[in-house]
């Protein structure tokens, strides 16, 4: 979840005001940028407990102290109240990303829009080793990775970030699992541009119905409080139970005619606010209206002038399986080491991103429909690449499909001749994909398997061994 933002406080007038300021994000095909955000959970080598955002004793293996340690070496502060809750950085030449926080702690990289993959993943690497230099430092580690392994609920601290109270007094109300979501999970997510409203349904509806594959390509949190939890993405499987008024994939995005008006009116019309912000206070308006705050009904905010500040901030509240801001993001894996996000960032690009291997995702997935994709995201969490579906009166698992889908990606890679100082191109990044459709495991299943055959069978000491190796950077 972002950072507070620099609010936009042009007054709201009309729906398609609102569309215009979404549609403003298109952008011409040489300008298209890759963008990765990626969480990491922490651990405090001591005891593997998650670290807490701060202690008065003055431990140095805290939350607060790993993000001080890090803003020394380079960034400005970016702060809730008096509470420093992120900074922004630096880590390439010319490019600006961010560090923040998610509820239980998890850092976060919102990286760069950056020109190619070979920038993408030059700026993990020097995310990742900061990490763990400063984290080495302070007597924490990080581990990317879908869902927490080790602790309870209860046992997670929350960070001092205004919305993340309103969000934790509101999410109980509306599924079951949204608290889990919220301070368990991780994830990674890859952002890209549209060219205009077409391109942004083409893309939009296309990566919708893939990202049960992507869940299934990078499925990593088969643990629960030490124990196998019988899940191959137990982040997935959350994201069942959350709310269902803004996650999934809502059917206002395969009707008719959808475009970014449409989009505004079910965002002002369908999802329910969280919160106002106003000089840095935050109104608690969960559950309510977004018409109703625009139409001056809310006693909360009844003097208040809605502005597309406000609007911004609506919009970063929908978890949709893909969200559309001003550019496409596709929010559907768990996180995973490095090779594994730089392998998800190629086959959106592969796919996406070259007119040729979108035009052949579509032929490939034309009888696929929205109610075929609902039934793979619920079955998916459970049997990753061997959930079936059927394809043209064929019945198929997500396994048979991926050859045909990483060839196209490889052809859009190949396309784009965006080449290293080796003179290699993009296509080089799907390999751990490519090995997976030869009959690799995924992350998930690698982790069970090494843990079933470790001796002890006692998941702290699983997990320590794979902090103390660092494996999750490797």
């Amino acid at each position: 979840m972002s950072n507070p933002s620099e609010s936009d406080d042009t007054p709201i007038t009309s729906i398609g005001q609102l569309a215009a300021h979404i549609a403003a994000g298109c952008k011409p095909r040489e300008a298209f940028r890759v963008g990765t955000e990626h969480e990491k959970i922490g651990f405090r080598l001591r005891d593997l407990s998650p670290p807490p955002y701060d202690e008065p004793s003055g431990e140095a293996d805290t939350v607060r102290r790993m993000l001080e340690g890090m803003l020394a070496e380079c960034g400005t502060p970016i702060s809730d109240g008096e509470s420093l809750i992120g900074l922004k950085q630096e880590l390439l030449p010319g490019s600006q990303a961010a560090i923040s926080l998610e509820p239980g702690g998890q850092l976060e990289l919102s990286g760069a829009p950056l020109d190619n993959l070979h920038e993408t993943k030059a700026e993990l690497e020097a995310h990742l080793a900061q990490v763990r230099r400063v984290g080495e430092r302070l007597g924490l580690g990080y581990l990317p990775i879908g869902f927490h392994p080790l602790a309870t609920r209860e046992q997670i601290p929350w960070m001092p970030k205004g919305r993340y109270a309103i969000m934790r007094r509101y999410m109980p109300q509306v599924g079951s699992l949204g608290l889990d979501m919220m301070s368990r999970t991780c994830t990674v997510q890859v952002n890209l541009d549209y060219a205009d409203e077409a391109d942004m349904v083409r893309k939009l509806r296309t990566s919708l119905l893939l990202q049960p594959l992507a869940t299934a390509l990078l499925a990593n949190s088969p643990f629960t409080e030490g124990r196998p939890n019988g899940y191959l993405s137990y982040r997935a499987h959350i994201w069942t139970d959350t709310d269902p008024d803004r996650s999934g994939m809502p059917a206002v995005f395969f009707e008719p005619g959808f475009g970014f008006e449409r989009y505004a009116e079910w965002l002002v019309s369908s999802v329910p606010m969280y919160f106002v912000v106003r000089r840095g206070h935050w109104i608690d308006v969960a559950g309510r209206s977004f018409a109703d705050f625009l139409a001056g009904r809310l006693e909360e905010t009844r003097r208040l002038i809605p502005t597309l500040g406000d609007f911004d901030d609506h919009m970063t509240t929908v978890f949709t399986d893909v969200r559309l801001k001003r550019y496409l993001e596709m929010r559907g894996a768990d996180a995973a080491a490095p090779p594994m996000m730089l392998a998800l960032s190629a086959f959106w690009v592969g796919l996406l991103y070259d007119e040729a291997a979108l035009t052949a995702v579509q032929a490939l997935l034309r009888t696929i429909t929205r109610a075929d994709a609902l039934v793979l995201r619920d079955s998916v969490p459970k049997f990753g690449l061997n959930a079936t579906f059927d394809l043209r009166g064929r019945p198929m698992t997500l396994r048979d499909i991926l050859p045909d889908l990483l060839a196209i990606a490889g052809d859009g890679l190949r396309a784009r001749q965006r080449l290293n100082a080796s003179g290699e191109d993009e296509s080089k990044y799907l390999a751990p994909l490519h090995a997976i459709s030869a009959g690799d495991m995924s992350p998930a299943e690698r982790l069970l398997s090494e843990f079933s055959s470790s001796r002890d069978q006692d998941a702290s000491l699983f997990f320590r061994r794979i902090l103390s190796h660092h494996t999750s950077y490797s």
